[in-house]
């Protein structure tokens, strides 16, 4: 009787008690994580635009880091490509689909708005072909 008190009230406090825990990380399951390899790509690098259109010029005086408004782009364009567009509108249009797009960022400060270039990473895994050639090796060996 004694020994079962005791066991219950062992039971009890180590609740209380601080016991070495484990890392949160460890598993029992195989990890794919370690499998793979990841492999990181900007789609700025695939897109290609049709050279001396709207959307090429917008997007060629337009970076990712800074906000830049209507009058820069028209003056960044003027520079580069040596065209004047007189009319603030016949831009809008072209800067409205890339943002629908996705493409460019927008925001609006004190009534001005200006844009951006949208960071579009694609992160890809892939599986370690060396270590998916051994488990067929070892997978083979088996069945024969």
């Amino acid at each position: 009787m004694k020994q079962m008190i005791n066991a219950f009230l062992n039971k009890i406090f180590s609740i209380f008690r601080s016991e070495k825990k484990k890392p949160i990380n460890e598993t029992i399951y195989e990890d794919e994580e370690r499998e793979t390899v990841s492999k990181i790509y900007s789609l700025w690098d695939y897109l290609n635009l049709i050279e001396n259109t709207q959307a090429h010029h917008i997007l060629s005086v337009i970076g990712f880091d800074e906000w830049v408004p209507m009058d820069e782009i028209k003056r960044r364009i003027q520079e580069l490509f040596v065209i004047d567009y007189k009319n603030d509108r016949s831009l809008y249009p072209y800067i409205k689909t890339l943002v629908d797009v996705g493409l460019l960022e927008t925001t609006n400060v004190g009534g001005k708005r200006k844009w951006r270039k949208r960071d579009l990473i694609v992160k890809f895994k892939e599986k370690d072909k060396e270590k998916e050639e051994e488990r067929l090796l070892a997978f083979e060996k088996i069945i024969h």
